[in-house]
C-alpha cells in the first residue's frame, strides 16, 4: 500500500503564530525569517521546535508541504527542524473565497490529492471543510485542527500515527 500523504501548514501547525504563554513554546526556537512569501516590511518571528522533523519524518506518510510558504519552506522552515526537501503544493488562487464557506486550500487540496489517503494538519479547518472532503475526495483523509497558539503536540503525533495504522487496518475516522 502506498503510503498516505501528510500535508503540512507552517504557521499554526509549526509555527504557534498566536502562541499567549511563553511557557507553551519553552521547546522552541526563535527565528526571524523574510521568505519570499512575506510581504510585510521587517523580518517575520517565526516559532520552530526542532523535533518536529524528527517527529514527522517517524510518521508512516509522504510528507507534503501545504502551507502559503510553498516552496519557502523547503528553504526556511525544513533545514531548521530536520525535515528534508519536500513536495509543495503550489496554489493557484491564495486569495480565493469560497461561496461554500471552505477555507480556500481545501477545494486546491482534494484535487491535488487525486483520491489518495491524506491527513492534512492545518489551523483554520472546521465542518464545512470535512463535510467537502467526505463529499469530493475519493479515498479516507483526516482534518485534523491545530490550536495556533500551541502547535503540534505530542498527543496530535499520536493521533496522526493512529490515524494512519487504521487505514492498513482498513478502518479510517
Amino acid at each position: 500500500m502506498t503510503k498516505p500523504l501528510l500535508l503540512i501548514d507552517v504557521d499554526g501547525v509549526l509555527n504557534p503564530f498566536a502562541v499567549t504563554n511563553l511557557a507553551d513554546v519553552t521547546d522552541y526556537e526563535m527565528h526571524w525569517m523574510r521568505p519570499d512569501c512575506w510581504t510585510e516590511p521587517g523580518d517575520l518571528l517565526v516559532w520552530l521546535n526542532p523535533a518536529h522533523g524528527p517527529a514527522l519524518t517517524a510518521l508512516p506518510y509522504e510528507l507534503v508541504w501545504a502551507t502559503t510558504w510553498q516552496h519557502d519552506a523547503n528553504e526556511w522552515i525544513g533545514p531548521r527542524i530536520g525535515l528534508p526537501t519536500l513536495s509543495v503544493i503550489t496554489w493557484t488562487d491564495m486569495d480565493a473565497t469560497r461561496n461554500d464557506g471552505t477555507y480556500w486550500k481545501t477545494h486546491e487540496i482534494v484535487s491535488w490529492a487525486a483520491g489518495r489517503p491524506f491527513a492534512w494538519v492545518d489551523d483554520q479547518l472546521d465542518a464545512t471543510d470535512r463535510a467537502y472532503v467526505a463529499a469530493h475526495h475519493g479515498g479516507p483523509a483526516l482534518l485534523y485542527d491545530v490550536d495556533p497558539s500551541l502547535g503540534l503536540r505530542e498527543d496530535d503525533f499520536a493521533t496522526l500515527a493512529a490515524w494512519a495504522a487504521s487505514l492498513t487496518e482498513g478502518v479510517t475516522r
